[in-house]
């Protein structure tokens, strides 16, 4: 009789080990298909990379942080939010959320969100979508109409998927 009562326990763990994978298997491909993870930005002028952020899940929206720059020769390699307003004035570039309040708007794309340019201070509206089997993301500012606006396309850095934040 003992050796049943280990056989049920046996099994009972097997089976909560079993359902606990499979409860996690989807938070882990919801990741991979979103844009949670790290970015390469690349500058839409000149065709070179700025700088490194992180798009988390906080709540029901994304927001990016600046992770890491890339100064141009002559720029600071610590710059400051000169041109912000408010709370953002004069604050560190890296470190500061600078993309907001994205939701889902269909398969891949999330949209009315904003964005800031720290180097001019501006937010815009803001839409981005993944695309060439999620490794790129176009991200489009824009005042008004998406029509009226400045899209770039950030490259997915390597292994760069990570957890949701609250």
């Amino acid at each position: 009789m003992p050796r049943r009562t280990v056989l049920n326990l046996g099994a009972c763990f097997g089976a909560a080990l079993l359902i606990f994978t499979a409860a996690q298997a989807p938070a882990q491909t919801t990741n991979a298909l979103s844009p949670v993870g790290q970015w390469k930005t690349i500058d839409d002028e000149t065709n070179t990379e700025r700088s490194i952020v992180e798009i988390r899940q906080v709540g029901s929206e994304l927001q990016g942080r600046i992770l890491k720059i890339f100064p141009r020769p002559g720029e600071d390699p610590a710059p400051l939010c000169q041109q912000c307003e408010g709370e953002r004035q004069n604050q560190p570039i890296i470190g500061m959320i600078f993309l907001w309040g994205l939701v889902p708007d269909g398969a891949d794309s999330w949209a009315g969100g904003a964005v800031l340019d720290p180097q001019s201070g501006k937010i815009y509206n803001a839409k981005i979508s993944l695309t060439d089997n999620r490794e790129r993301l176009r991200v489009r500012g824009y005042l008004g109409t998406p029509l009226l606006g400045r899209t770039q396309i950030w490259l997915r850095q390597s292994g760069s998927t990570s957890a949701s934040a609250d």
